[in-house]
């Protein structure tokens, strides 16, 4: 049974950072797109960040220089560093996970096979 489990959320002035965590269990493969999600109250949930094909990142425009994703050395805990918080970036976090070689289409529809139950980051003005 696939699992993940995010962590780090918090409440934040603007301009300050905080460090997301997630651990995922039980996804066994290698081939594998891991992103970052978020979702805003009336929005729609949107790709923030993520890894494929062992290290090709992508990001959205709006958090490309203040984000950083990244992984641990077994692939089975991802991070997210958000840098230079704004109001806009509140919402809840969630990680995912997807089996596949290309991760475009996935990140940029949301469309994961898997999912965590979410973080919620709020940033202040």
């Amino acid at each position: 049974q696939v699992q993940l489990v995010e962590s780090g959320g918090g409440s934040v002035q603007a301009g300050g950072s905080l460090r997301l965590s997630c651990v995922i269990s039980g996804f066994t493969t290698s081939t594998r797109c891991m992103g970052w999600f978020r979702q805003a109250p009336g929005k729609e949930r949107e790709g923030v960040a993520a890894i494929f094909n062992g290290g090709s990142i992508v990001y959205v425009d709006s958090v490309k220089d203040r984000f950083s994703i990244s992984q641990d050395n077994t692939g089975n805990t991802l991070y997210l560093q958000m840098n230079s918080l704004e109001p806009e970036d509140s919402g809840m976090y969630y990680c995912a996970i997807e089996r596949t070689t290309s991760c475009g289409n996935n990140f940029r529809g949301a469309r994961m096979t898997y999912w965590g139950t979410g973080t919620l980051v709020t940033v202040s003005s």
